[in-house]
């Protein structure tokens, strides 16, 4: 969220006093984040010791909190857990908001910081570990399953037609409703391949483990003394392995590198694994159809000018020469059997 929320920063501190027994003397909002239903401070407590606060709006996944907890206990030390509150609890509630706090990490995500050969060997470790570790059953009955849903990829052809008749005299709305014109072969073709690939795997049986979902490099987290943190485990979820493997070599972790440098660097760490192309490209695609519409939805459900700009620029990366969907399209193996 790029938009202060309307809360004030009152409020948040006498939240964090009663909560979690803070006395916080400082709290500034961190103009940071794609998602709109999140908003993130620093807070500083009166002995100088520095906190990061996350209010989270709309729905709010318990076993995000609960899963990060458990994969840091279990030695993850690249999973940083939430700190609970007075009563154990890892959340606070806070109007429409829910909150949640952790230590404050000095750095910068992979996009601007880069990604080195030891960051790359970290990430491949760390993901491997994340998707071997011991999940206990009542946890894993709670974490959400992948189903294929075809949400994306309908609310993505609505926008479509609905953009394409659409009059507005606001200026982001006429940019998108002439983006939308310009790209409309490209966009419906991209939902096609996607449904086509999800109906190839609702057929078929496949092993489910923990995903975090959404590995970018902007949910990677170097900090001092080149630490490293994989961060932001708002929608985790039972999959395929290739719902987390699709970024590594997707055009999502910064530049610098060639998609087969990242496979070499990551896999030399990750370990030896057989990647299934049809998941693979199914991630991609349908990853491309969901950033489309939400960066449709946030356009149209906010007034706030830096978000609304921001999430047309972010739209109009995609369909960029040697952007994300150019990459998905270059990567994917399945084209002569779909």
């Amino acid at each position: 969220m790029l938009e202060k929320p309307d809360i004030p920063d009152e409020t948040i501190i006498a939240c964090l006093v009663f909560e979690y027994g803070l006395n916080v003397v400082q709290i500034a909002f961190l103009p940071l984040g794609a998602d709109r239903n999140t908003a993130v401070y620093r807070a500083v407590t009166d002995d100088a010791i520095p906190y990061f606060v996350k209010l989270r709006l709309g729905d709010f996944e318990e076993t995000s909190v609960a899963l990060a907890k458990h994969l840091s206990d279990q030695g993850i030390a690249q999973v940083m857990a939430p700190l609970a509150t007075g009563t154990g609890q890892l959340w606070a509630s806070l109007d429409a908001f829910k909150l949640i706090l952790y230590p404050f990490v000095e750095g910068r995500s992979g996009y601007k910081a880069g990604l080195s050969d030891r960051h790359w060997s970290e990430f491949g470790t760390t993901l491997k570990a994340i998707h071997t570790a011991p999940v206990p059953p009542a946890l894993i009955g709670r974490i959400r399953r992948e189903t294929y849903s075809p949400q994306w990829r309908e609310t993505t052809k609505a926008f479509l037609e609905r953009e394409e008749g659409d009059a507005s005299d606001d200026s982001v709305s006429t940019r998108l409703a002439a983006f939308f014109k310009s790209r409309r072969d490209e966009i419906l073709d991209l939902v096609r391949r996607a449904e086509q690939l999800a109906q190839s795997l609702r057929a078929q049986s496949r092993e489910f483990i923990v995903c975090h979902s959404d590995i970018h490099a902007g949910n990677v987290l170097i900090g001092a003394n080149d630490t490293f943190f994989i961060v932001d485990w708002d929608n985790p979820v039972l999959a395929p392995k290739e719902r987390d493997l699709m970024f590594v070599g997707g055009g999502l972790m910064g530049p610098g590198r060639t998609p087969q440098e990242e496979e070499s660097l990551f896999y030399q760490a990750y370990g030896e694994t057989q990647v299934d192309p049809v998941a693979l490209a199914y991630y991609r695609y349908e990853r491309i159809v969901q950033d489309i519409a939400e960066y449709c939805e946030q356009i149209s459900s906010t007034s706030e000018g830096a978000d609304r700009e921001r999430s047309f620029l972010h739209l109009g990366s995609i369909f960029r020469p040697g952007g994300v969907l150019e990459t998905a399209y270059c990567s994917d193996m399945t084209t002569s059997s779909t």
